[in-house]
């Protein structure tokens, strides 16, 4: 029996570190060749099962603006211990910080030192937007969208930002983030503890004012929750006043289609719907959460919309992160084993128009484009070629498109970098190979079958048994291959 036709599983792991929680999953993804015996091996994800869910707990902060480090690589060696899991099985998964967590001054620090703890697999920040998608993901807002037809704004409240994605038949149609969040104003003893910047310009703008120390049960606190709901109904009709703009954050609403369906995920929709043990409840129950839920819950504006319960709540975004991050590469590839894993590669598409002369009269151009816009300083910042439109090519035609593509990669600041292609169309294998028949220097990493642009970042895993890779792509429009 062939590698490809092995019954393969891998490990995946999901953390996702928010303002107010921290969480973790563990997944295992059982993977099978799909395709028929006389076809091209085609290796997918077959099955995903949940191995292990984490407690949500509370994000470990030094202070205001630093995360605990320490604190949080606790949490995780903890959890993978009771998960029965060594850092080295993660084969896959994405770390998300997420919320004003990813503003905090040593969030990449924390990022670095967990990618040495939490095993060797695929690391991921997230943006607001991306954070939104993964969520909707999480929720099975997404799913729902591509079976109901309906256009659904996913609206995923945390401790800071309420991160709004809008898809429809599972295409995302766009997003949003507000300063819309349960621990922009917490309290302690029953009265108010920390006021959010963007809280404060709020309340001074509309003439309210609130101090620390003030009743926990203060009119402004209640206008704050109020006008937050108020304002979210607003958004998801894209009818913003200019009032509104202190709560933006980024651009404002960029979908076309009105919005039908409304699904409230993260810690503010546990608050709503219950679906956690009373550990969740206690833990957010000083800050404005409960009073937040309840504003959105008797929001008249928001009433308009259909209202859909998500499969998940507090967890949405962790279990897309663990979940619905990877993709599998095509199983005709050409990979160099000693260079993978691969993180935080930038992806730069050129397109053929299914014209390979006229293509390769431009292609050196493009590749200067990409060193422009990647490497800038010259400091050595590769990046990969996104391959798409190639035309039929007959074995003269790949030994051309071979030497151009040694000829131009020489060309970079640091030519001894690997050469990375990604490959649109099932041509990975043949490329790769004719490259190392050329005896290049480099490191040839060829792949296919992920669907990437322009502006993506790519992480690519160590090749499994399969001879596949997974592949985690970061970008503000995750594809649906």
């Amino acid at each position: 029996m062939s590698n490809f036709n092995k019954h393969e599983t891998i490990i995946s792991a999901g953390i996702d570190i928010g303002t107010s929680t921290t969480k973790l999953i563990i997944s295992r993804f059982s993977l099978r060749n799909v395709a028929g015996a006389t076809h091209v091996p085609r290796i997918e994800i077959t099955n995903k099962e949940i191995l292990y869910k984490s407690p949500v707990f509370r994000t470990p902060l030094q202070d205001a603006v630093t995360i605990d480090v320490a604190g949080v690589q606790q949490i995780i060696r903890s959890e993978y211990d009771k998960a029965g899991i060594q850092p080295s099985q993660i084969e896959t998964g994405a770390v998300i910080i997420t919320g004003e967590t990813a503003t905090k001054r040593n969030a990449s620090e924390m990022l670095h030192q967990l990618s040495n703890e939490a095993g060797d697999f695929l690391v991921a920040t997230a943006g607001p937007d991306l954070e939104g998608i993964i969520a909707a993901k999480g929720s099975g807002s997404y799913e729902s969208s591509g079976k109901s037809g309906q256009v659904i704004a996913n609206i995923d409240i945390g401790g800071g930002t309420a991160n709004i994605a809008v898809f429809k038949d599972k295409q995302l149609l766009g997003t949003c983030t507000m300063h819309i969040g349960g621990r922009l104003i917490e309290f302690e003893g029953g009265k108010v503890r920390t006021i959010s910047p963007p809280v404060e310009r709020l309340l001074r703008e509309q003439g309210y004012t609130l101090q620390v120390g003030d009743p926990q049960n203060s009119s402004a606190v209640t206008f704050v929750t109020t006008y937050m709901a108020e304002a979210m109904g607003r958004i998801l009709k894209k009818e913003v006043h200019a009032q509104d703009q202190v709560l933006l954050l980024g651009h404002e609403p960029n979908w076309s289609p009105a919005v039908d369906t409304i699904v409230f995920s993260g810690g503010i929709s546990e608050c709503m719907y219950h679906h956690e043990s009373g550990e969740v409840q206690e833990a957010q129950y000083d800050d404005i959460g409960v009073q937040l839920a309840e504003a959105l819950l008797r929001n008249t504006s928001l009433q308009h919309f259909t209202w859909q319960e998500p499969i998940e709540t507090v967890r949405a975004t962790v279990l897309g992160a663990g979940t619905q991050t990877t993709e599998i590469s095509g199983a005709t590839i050409q990979v160099a084993p000693h260079e993978l894993p691969l993180k935080n590669i930038p992806i730069h598409q050129y397109d053929f128009k299914e014209d390979l002369a006229t293509g390769l009269a431009h292609f050196e151009d493009a590749v200067r484009q990409a060193v422009t816009l990647y490497d800038s300083a010259k400091e050595g910042q590769n990046f990969a070629l996104y391959l798409c439109n190639l035309p039929y090519l007959g074995f003269r035609d790949v030994q051309k498109l071979a030497k151009a593509v040694v000829q131009i990669m020489n060309q970079r600041p640091r030519p001894e970098q690997p050469i990375i292609l990604v490959i649109q169309s099932d041509h990975a294998k043949v490329i790769g190979q004719t490259l190392a028949a050329l005896q290049v220097k480099q490191s040839i990493i060829c792949i296919d079958q992920i669907n990437v642009e322009t502006g993506d970042y790519i992480d690519i895993g160590k090749a499994l048994t399969s001879g596949v890779v997974p592949v985690v792509v970061k970008t503000l429009t995750f594809h649906t291959t």
